[in-house]
């Protein structure tokens, strides 16, 4: 029958260079044997030495890409990644309520692992009051959650009370990334799930010391999405995204010449 194969979506920006953004979602969902369907929201122009242009899509497009997929897909779960400013944070949402793309994975792209903002004030309140509410999963990093919390996270009874705040937000389910910035006095990473029913747990895994880590919030967000899309719960969707970041990391290609991809043919 048409439209039984699992399929999502992913709303985000396209990186030229492949490491993240749409692209790394794509490849993601494809690992997952699930079929990737994208609404591009903005294009980067970069490699691994930065990113040196940008162009956000003009909101009818965006209209319009919405309205086409709904219109011949079986949309079965979405994801957000970066999200340029706050009318673009408005136009999602307002078409994410429109239109039944199943549950929703919230990548909350606001600071970066090494702690720089990557988004202006006004859009940060528009996320954290119209876009997380929606949220069937979000995933903050260290950074993130301290931003959305408004609170230091100094150890783990902090992240619990961050996570918390979060979901008291309007998420459904939490999962706070660890730290992982420090390569001299660290050997593993620590992430945290808070579910709806109100059970938390611990994911561990080792910390690599390596550059080509470029994608890893955003792989694991679209691995979370490729598990909701084919019928997997919360809790296993969440945990067999992060193995398959771990393995990803590990497995590193030797690709670009600073900042490299994670290793999406990972098994």
């Amino acid at each position: 029958m048409i439209n039984r194969f699992p399929q999502a979506v992913t709303i985000a920006g396209s990186d030229s260079d492949g490491s993240a953004g749409m692209q790394a979602d794509l490849e993601t969902f494809e690992h997952y044997h699930v079929y990737g369907a994208s609404i591009i929201t903005a294009c980067v122009a970069g490699n691994s030495y930065g990113i040196h242009g940008s162009v956000v899509m003009p909101l009818s497009f965006i209209d319009q890409e919405f309205k086409d997929l709904a219109d011949d897909f079986n949309i079965k779960a979405a994801k957000t990644g970066m999200l340029a400013d706050s009318k673009l944070i408005d136009d999602v949402v307002k078409n994410y309520k429109k239109y039944n793309f199943g549950p929703l994975v919230v990548d909350p792209v606001i600071v970066t692992k090494h702690g720089a903002m990557l988004l202006k004030t006004s859009a940060f309140n528009t996320l954290k009051e119209k876009l997380i509410p929606l949220a069937t999963v979000i995933t903050p990093n260290y950074y993130e959650a301290q931003k959305l919390a408004e609170m230091p996270i100094k150890n783990d009874h902090d992240m619990l009370i961050a996570a918390n705040k979060l979901m008291r937000m309007g998420a459904k389910n939490v999962m706070v990334k660890g730290r992982h910035n420090d390569p001299e006095n660290q050997d593993s990473v620590r992430d945290l799930v808070l579910l709806e029913n109100g059970k938390h747990f611990w994911l561990s895994g080792p910390y690599y010391k390596t550059k080509r880590k470029n994608g890893t919030g955003d792989t694991l967000s679209a691995g979370i999405t490729a598990g909701l899309a084919k019928g997997m719960s919360v809790e296993d969707s969440i945990k067999n995204a992060r193995q398959y970041v771990d393995n990803a990391i590990h497995q590193s290609l030797n690709i670009a010449h600073v900042y490299g991809p994670i290793n999406h043919f990972a098994k």
